[in-house]
Order: structure tokens, then sequence, then C-alpha cells
């Protein structure tokens, strides 16, 4: 499967990482914006690598042909493989005690917490 390196002059999103899966669709200006149709969006392929320069480079094992890789100016995009990447932490714990200081009358708007099993 041949490879793709894809260079940015802007910093990369700090999420990024190896084994994402890399998108990309053309765009064109319209009244000062980029837009683009949402049915033009293609996949490029996995991230094998990633050099954080500047400028950042990530390198994509791809199947598309050579004339479809995206060009200067297609909006790049990725998404995370959720088998490794689940929406909370596990194994960690937090304790927290709220006090208040002031001589005024404070209301606490809002507190909320994630409880998950990580020790199945």
């Amino acid at each position: 499967m041949p490879s793709i390196e894809l260079t940015f002059n802007n910093s990369l999103n700090t999420s990024v990482q190896i084994g994402d899966t890399v998108y990309f669709t053309s765009t064109q200006n319209v009244d000062m914006f980029d837009v683009t149709n949402i049915n033009n969006v293609q996949e490029i392929g996995i991230i094998t690598d990633i050099t954080f320069g500047p400028p950042d480079i990530i390198t994509i094992n791809t199947a598309l042909p050579m004339q479809t890789w995206p060009q200067n100016g297609s909006y790049i995009m990725f998404s995370k493989d959720n088998k490794v990447n689940l929406s909370t932490l596990t194994g960690y714990y937090a304790e927290v005690k709220l006090t208040n200081n002031s001589s005024k009358e404070i209301e606490l708007f809002s507190l909320a917490s994630d409880v998950e099993i990580s020790s199945k």
C-alpha cells in the first residue's frame, strides 16, 4: 500500500495520533467562506507516522489512486479509533472538597461527575 505525506504549515491538532483515520474534501470560496459538499468527503487512510515541526508532517497509508490525493487547500480531518480511545478515563479517582471563604452567600450553579467501572 503506498504512503502519502501531508505537510502542514500550521500546527496539527494536539489530539492527532498514529492510528487515526484521515479524510479530506476539496473546498471552494463562496462569499469569502471556504465551503464544501459533505458528500465529497473521501477517506485517505491510517496515520503511520507524525513529525512535529514546523512544518508538521503526517504519513498515511492509502489505497487512493495518486490522481485523487488531496490538493493544496483541501480540508483535512481525522477520526479516532473508538476501540482504543474511549470517552472516559479509567483507573483514576478524584476527591473534591468545596469551601466558601467569602463572607457573602455564594450559590453553586452546577457540579457534575462521571463514573466508569474500570476493574472488570
